[in-house]
């Protein structure tokens, strides 16, 4: 079986055991470092991507899942660095160890893409799948509503 998807905006073919999960896809096979590898249960959101512009777990979505879909990682967010979670994620200071932070930008990305002016719940629900060891769940809803008013004011 091969599995045809796009990562990143480029077009790639997989033909390995198609319940490899994406991350290791991501990681090992293209290497993209940039998800990372936390519970691997999909509890703490560490590997969160976009699949069609949805935030999955890539811990536990097979290869077969990914089939025809374009997959988006914290490198392929913006090739500059420059996409409004991750200006205001340096403004305020978000990161501390930085480990969670890809998957938390992801995770806040794909928020403000269905609910451009999240309330505090709005923020809360989506992001209580994404732990944060250092506990910056503050700075994280801050850096969020940051974004949503400079995404407002465009």
């Amino acid at each position: 079986m091969s599995i045809t998807l796009k990562v990143n905006g480029e077009e790639r073919r997989y033909a390995g055991d198609p319940e490899m999960p994406l991350l290791w896809y991501l990681r090992d096979e293209i290497n993209l470092p940039g998800t990372k590898f936390g519970c691997g249960k999909a509890l703490c959101g560490a590997c969160t991507v976009h699949l069609d512009g949805n935030a999955v777990r890539s811990c536990q979505t097979p290869m077969s899942a990914a089939e025809g879909f374009s997959v988006t990682t914290i490198e392929g967010l913006s090739t500059t660095g420059d996409h409004p979670v991750q200006k205001a994620w340096r403004e305020i200071g978000v990161a501390q160890c930085g480990y969670c932070q890809p998957g938390q930008i992801m995770q806040a990305a794909a928020l403000l893409k269905m609910t451009p002016k999240p309330t505090d719940a709005d923020i809360d629900s989506a992001m209580s799948g994404n732990i944060c060891r250092c506990g910056t769940y503050d700075r994280i809803r801050a850096a969020i509503k940051r974004a949503a008013s400079q995404e407002a004011g465009r």
